[in-house]
């Protein structure tokens, strides 16, 4: 297959989450990948690697993680989800999207394993979208020889114990924020939760936890003592000296417990509690370098300094000021909230929301909308997204005044008309919302072909 007709097969397969009833069924379960993977050669285990889960900030984390090995020099890979514009984005290599072609290859391996496992039955079922593209990272990463990767990053898609991510054996596995979401799949109280993430860490393993609620701390450190696997936790590696905001991002000064290395943090990502991650990114790298991979206090700042990831709290504009935001639950919200508290208390917030079905809104709502000047709701372009006008008459009454515009790129325009050139827009909720926002923009910002002839 070409690589068009790659990503049609993909998608046929469905998204992420998109038939709750299929998930429960299909996804929560190693042995899929664990067939698909033998039958490619278990390909995964010819790379080392950092396995990232978490509730909020391991998508950064990774990031991150990823940008300090290339900092380094190593040829690194990085597998996220999901995507916000094109679903290359969830391989990347050296710091860019996979290819079209080495995309329509690797899918061309995982597709012909996948036939030949379901002919002699040792596939009951076809695999899902994620264990494909799980495996299509494994299979790319460890290419053939001008190709392959030094070291991969894998942050998990949902959860960690059961995630298809969770075959790989990590030199470190990295577990951020814990907090509520996906509670259908993964428990009602943190201590569930908590636990299907430290799914993650394996016999005499080494890990990081950023985790901050003392009941995931706990699940988190039991799970090590059972396994004899070594626990670093942030908040006792690091001891942070200074912190500065400028712009909305953060500078931090931050010192080993050793008193061995210090740091300055610089993450160009906006938002305190990405000083945060950057904390656990470098302690993991710390532990790297113990175990032999040529990471040192300059890389580490370095790719911290120069990490790129896009629609978490991104700026796109000035005067107004325009942030496109993933804020798809409550713990997200509520750091959203800080970071208007910390930065925006004297300037309108004019607040463009969009979110799927399977999300808290209602909690949602309920922080960010008191906040907020005016709220436009729209919808993603997605089948699962709630309607506009729906969503309207679940959160509207907690909004001082609020519109309803289904078509995202005509609310952010709404928005943006609205507002003073000291004002602030944002455009946040779910992840497919700031997904199209970002393919709109990029055509709003490109020039014009008559431009050049002016």
């Amino acid at each position: 297959m070409n690589y068009t007709e790659s990503v049609r097969a993909l998608m046929a397969l469905g998204r992420e989450m998109a038939a709750p009833r299929q998930a429960r069924v299909q996804k929560f379960g190693l042995e899929n990948i664990a067939t698909l993977a033998e039958a490619l050669g278990n390909p995964h285990r010819a790379i080392p690697c950092v396995h990232v889960a978490g509730t909020n900030g391991k998508g950064s984390t990774a990031a991150m993680l990823d940008s300090i090995l290339r900092a380094a020099r190593l040829r690194a890979g990085l597998y996220t989800s999901p995507h916000l514009e094109r679903i290359n984005e969830r391989i990347r290599i050296q710091g860019a999207d996979i290819s079209d072609e080495d995309f329509a290859d690797a899918w061309n391996r995982v597709e012909a394993a996948i036939e030949s496992l379901l002919a002699n039955g040792r596939l009951a079922a076809h695999p899902t979208y994620f264990e494909c593209l799980t495996a299509m990272a494994f299979v790319a990463f460890a290419g053939s020889n001008d190709k392959r990767v030094d070291f991969a990053v894998y942050e998990a898609g949902l959860g960690g114990r059961l995630d298809a991510t969770n075959i790989v054996v990590p030199e470190v596995a990295v577990i951020t924020s814990i907090d509520f979401d996906h509670e259908d799949y993964l428990g009602h109280s943190i201590q569930e939760i908590a636990s299907e993430k430290a799914g993650i860490i394996k016999p005499a393993g080494c890990v990081v936890s950023s985790a901050e609620r003392p009941e995931a701390r706990e699940v988190i450190a039991q799970r090590c003592r059972e396994l004899g696997a070594r626990l670093v936790e942030v908040d006792t590696a690091w001891q942070i000296e200074t912190v500065q905001s400028f712009g909305g991002c953060y500078r931090a000064v931050a010192v080993a417990s050793d008193s061995r290395h210090k740091l300055e943090l610089e993450p160009p990502l906006s938002g305190r509690f990405q000083i945060r991650n950057a904390l656990a990114a470098a302690a993991a790298a710390r532990l790297l370098a113990e175990r032999g991979f040529p990471l040192d206090d300059e890389a580490i700042a370095r790719g911290i300094r120069t990490v790129r990831w896009p629609g978490r709290l991104e700026r796109l504009g000035d005067r107004p000021a325009v942030y496109l935001d993933g804020t798809h639950n409550p713990s997200g919200a509520r750091e959203l909230l800080k970071f208007w508290e910390e930065n925006f208390q004297r300037q309108r917030i004019l607040l463009v929301y969009g979110a799927m079905r399977d999300k808290a809104v209602d909690e949602i709502a309920g922080l960010l909308f008191p906040r907020a000047d005016s709220v436009i709701l729209t919808e993603p372009r997605q089948p699962r997204a709630i309607s506009a006008p729906l969503l309207a008459e679940m959160t509207g009454h907690l909004a001082k005044k609020c519109s309803i515009i289904p078509d995202s790129a005509e609310a952010l325009e709404h928005a943006i008309a609205s507002a003073s050139p000291d004002d602030a827009v944002f455009a946040t909720g779910s992840l497919y919302l700031v997904g199209d926002l970002r393919t709109y923009w990029s055509r709003r910002a490109a020039p014009k072909a008559t431009d050049s002839f002016r």
